[in-house]
């Protein structure tokens, strides 16, 4: 069975087998928790991110975590939020999907996700969390490695909404 849990901190610091970089499409850093889990990494992950031609929106790719406690990074690209009528939802979901299905095909025990496409990209919160516990819990349910998957909130604000949503 994978325990779901929240937690607010700093998504670099994170002691699990991989953490989930809410990545652009060159996968060569950027903002927000991209470009502090660059920096937190080393320079060496830029130049495998360099070898990965990009990524686009909705899929994954993994690396290894280099200087980070994690021991990988898998990098996904959120969508853009355009009003919802141009297949956010479901390329959000895909985002999970994908990041779970690389971990689990890697026999990760356990991963750490941020909020998916809710800074920059203006993906309304409450709808992403919504989605990422629908898909984490719905891929959980059939066996894997997976053990433990975090939902690593920056504010406050979105660990509260995480947390009202795990409620049983």
């Amino acid at each position: 069975m994978t325990t779901l849990e929240t937690l607010q901190g700093d998504i670099t610091t994170l002691d699990v087998d991989a953490i989930v970089n809410a990545a652009n499409t060159s996968l060569m850093g950027g903002g927000g928790v991209d470009g502090a889990i660059h920096r937190a990494a080393g320079p060496d992950l830029v130049r495998e991110c360099m070898g990965l031609g990009g990524c686009k929106t909705g899929q994954a790719k993994m690396t290894k975590g280099y200087q980070l406690k994690a021991r990988h990074v898998i990098h996904t690209v959120g969508p853009v939020w355009h009003g919802g009528d141009a297949n956010e939802p479901v390329l959000l979901r895909s985002c999970y999907e994908n990041s779970l299905k690389l971990a689990a095909e890697a026999g990760l025990q356990s991963m750490a996700f941020p909020c998916i496409s809710t800074g920059v990209y203006r993906f309304p919160a409450d709808e992403a969390a919504r989605i990422a516990i629908a898909t984490v819990r719905e891929f959980t349910a059939n066996p894997s490695s997976l053990q433990r998957v975090i939902f690593c909130c920056f504010s406050t604000e979105d660990q509260e909404r995480y947390e009202r949503l795990l409620q049983p």
